[in-house]
């Protein structure tokens, strides 16, 4: 089933896109996914096909990544402004409620979203990120994000995705690397691949703190929010000891680790579509 485009304005009139999957058999609610910092919506493809058996799915690009347009205002490419377009996107097409799933910068999105409007959020699934966050794989995400160099063909830009993430998905075939970097690069007018984001949301990385900053009561404030944590067992941003903290402050915290997956899990492994399923059902 292909997506069907929707443009929309963002928190400040930025022109920004949405891939919207109706749903074959409408039976629950509205999942709304959300990419991590270099990433689009293009990484939610084979999930939303999954999903979209029995919910609506909206896969937005944020400002600056893939179809979205780019903001003349680097500072805006901040969490905050990120958050309020996503409401800005629900409001465009008439959703009151939703479950969101969140990948990295997008998980912390999901909790700010559920911190602000609970009633509108009916779970979020927080895809190797949570309130506290690596030193290690933040350096690792500064080291390249907006600042890879320029690739010459499709073959350069498979090799480029896997120096980026060859640690993270262990095992991929060179034809899994194409198709990666399918989903992370788009041809320019000249048919060369250039990577699908502005370079500068680099910018909101040129320095990052030795001690990044505290999320933990943030996640005080969704103790009565369902959560389904999903870590990458290799994971060098979200640790097993953050998730144990997590557990312990909130007790009803869903969680499964991915072998063989670092920052972040794809979330077409079986063991991520079943714990989304069985997260998702009966969710009104």
């Amino acid at each position: 089933m292909n997506a069907t485009d929707h443009f929309f304005q963002g928190s400040d009139g930025l022109r920004l896109y949405c891939a919207v999957y109706d749903a074959r058999e409408p039976d629950g609610l509205p999942v709304l996914c959300l990419p991590g910092l270099t990433r689009n919506h293009r990484d939610f493809a084979d999930l939303a096909q999954h999903l979209s058996a029995r919910h609506e799915v909206l896969a937005p690009d944020l400002r600056g990544r893939g179809r979205s347009s780019w903001d003349p205002d680097p500072s805006h490419y901040e969490l905050l402004t990120y958050v309020r377009d996503a409401w800005s996107l629900l409001e465009s097409v008439g959703v009151s409620r939703a479950c969101i799933i969140g990948t990295s910068l997008g998980a912390l999105m999901a909790m700010v979203m559920a911190a602000e409007h609970p009633d509108r959020v009916a779970g979020i699934v927080l895809n190797d990120a949570g309130p506290e966050l690596d030193p290690r794989g933040l350096r690792r995400i500064a080291s390249y994000a907006g600042k890879l160099p320029a690739v010459a063909n499709w073959t350069e830009a498979a090799a480029q995705t896997r120096s980026v993430y060859g640690d993270a998905l262990p095992g991929f075939t060179d034809a899994q690397w194409l198709e990666f970097a399918h989903r992370g690069y788009r041809e320019n007018a000249a048919g060369v691949p250039v990577a699908d984001i502005d370079p500068r949301i680099s910018e909101a990385f040129r320095t990052v703190p030795k001690v990044p900053p505290d999320m933990w009561p943030l996640y005080a404030r969704l103790s009565q929010v369902q959560i389904l944590v999903i870590r990458g067992a290799l994971s060098d941003l979200l640790s097993a000891a953050t998730v144990a903290r997590m557990v312990r402050e909130k007790p009803d915290l869903q969680h499964i680790s991915v072998a063989n997956r670092g920052h972040t899990p794809l979330l077409d492994e079986p063991e991520c579509l079943m714990a989304i399923d069985a997260f998702l059902a009966g969710k009104r």
